[in-house]
């Protein structure tokens, strides 16, 4: 008996730089069953550290570059997205972030892709309101719209998506690839994992650690990510007089080695759906300290798995970190909880099926 054909999948990114968006993807990309569906992966900008590890589990790779949506270049792209759609006989389209939401939604409607899946994996874009007014209008064109969290389905609907076109699906992590810490020095460290993005508000730790320096002398930061806001959080905490405990790690490919070496992970985001870091500190046996904003509400657990604080003060997040210091034994039972959480409710696994 022959095996049923394979179905052509496309899923659609701006870029394959590094964040939370395209390691989601990518892992998704790696764990589709090979037998069922044949998958494309349609980009904007063919570029990024992500691509090699997208490349090697796909069909193909393919761009539709632009400079912009004010341009009549770009309507001839989607028009040639929408003409490979046909010629590949895409029959399912899942668009993955706002860019390709607006490039990917419509073309795949031009081409009649029978199922249309758009995303909202953040909050508060910092974006034009014409940019978000594409986005909503683009989202008219999706079967189903997935939000990454309680917080981002929301605001679907408070942007006109009917809640029975929205699906939440939370992010996932292989919490297997993350070792829950086993050494014990007496320099302790806070460690954040988040791009260097206005949104990740890493100013209000730096200011936290400048708080603390005196209280807790043998605490140290390290703070993984790159961005374009590097030079300007280097200065900050020059002025803070803190550089000689604040570590700037930038990009970093062992991050579950490093959050094994850690004892606090530290998130004190303005905006998050449902942030990867979090997840993965949690995967490693850590206690997270967050903003209570966003999907942070859902993820964390104060006196559970961590403690959240107000965004932007950075007198509450220093009394939080100084508590887990102060009291290690708490903080190992907040990271074995929040590790056994992750478990049961974020693998990779149960985001695919």
């Amino acid at each position: 008996m022959n095996s049923a054909p394979q179905i052509p999948v496309a899923i659609f990114l701006t870029s394959f730089d590094p964040g939370g968006t395209e390691r989601q993807m990518t892992e998704l990309i790696r764990r589709l069953d090979d037998a069922r569906f044949r998958v494309h992966v349609v980009c904007l900008r063919k570029e990024g550290a992500w691509l090699p590890k997208v490349t090697s589990h796909a069909a193909s790779v393919v761009e539709f570059r632009i400079s912009g949506f004010a341009r009549l270049a770009t309507a001839l792209q989607i028009w040639r997205f929408a003409q490979w759609c046909r010629r590949e006989r895409i029959a399912v389209l899942h668009t993955c972030d706002f860019y390709s939401n607006i490039f990917g939604l419509v073309g795949g409607a031009l081409a009649r892709v029978p199922v249309r899946i758009g995303s909202r994996r953040e909050l508060n874009p910092d974006k034009t309101e014409r940019q978000i007014r594409l986005q909503r209008l683009a989202y008219r064109f999706a079967s189903r719209v997935v939000a990454n969290s309680p917080a981002a389905a929301a605001i679907l609907r408070t942007e006109g998506v009917p809640s029975s076109a929205v699906v939440m699906i939370p992010n996932g992590v292989d919490a297997s690839a993350y070792p829950e810490k086993t050494d014990r020095s007496d320099v302790r460290k806070v460690i954040t994992v988040a791009n260097l993005r206005p949104e990740k508000n890493h100013e209000t730790l730096i200011a936290a650690a400048a708080q603390l320096a005196s209280s807790c002398p043998n605490l140290r930061y390290q703070i993984v990510g790159e961005g374009s806001r590097r030079a300007i959080l280097e200065r900050l905490a020059a002025k803070h007089r803190v550089t000689q405990i604040v570590d700037f790690l930038g990009h970093r490919e062992d991050v579950p080695a490093l959050l094994a070496a850690a004892d606090i992970f530290v998130l004190p985001s303005r905006s998050e759906a449902f942030p990867n870091g979090a997840i993965e500190a949690m995967a490693a046996g850590l206690p997270v300290v967050a903003s209570a904003v966003g999907g942070l509400l859902d993820l964390v657990e104060t006196g559970r798995t961590g403690i959240l604080v107000p965004p932007s003060d950075p007198e509450p997040l220093a009394v939080a970190i100084r508590s887990l210091y102060e009291d290690p034994q708490r903080a190992r039972e907040m990271g074995r909880q929040a590790r056994r959480e992750v478990r049961a409710q974020y693998s990779f696994e149960r985001m695919v099926a």
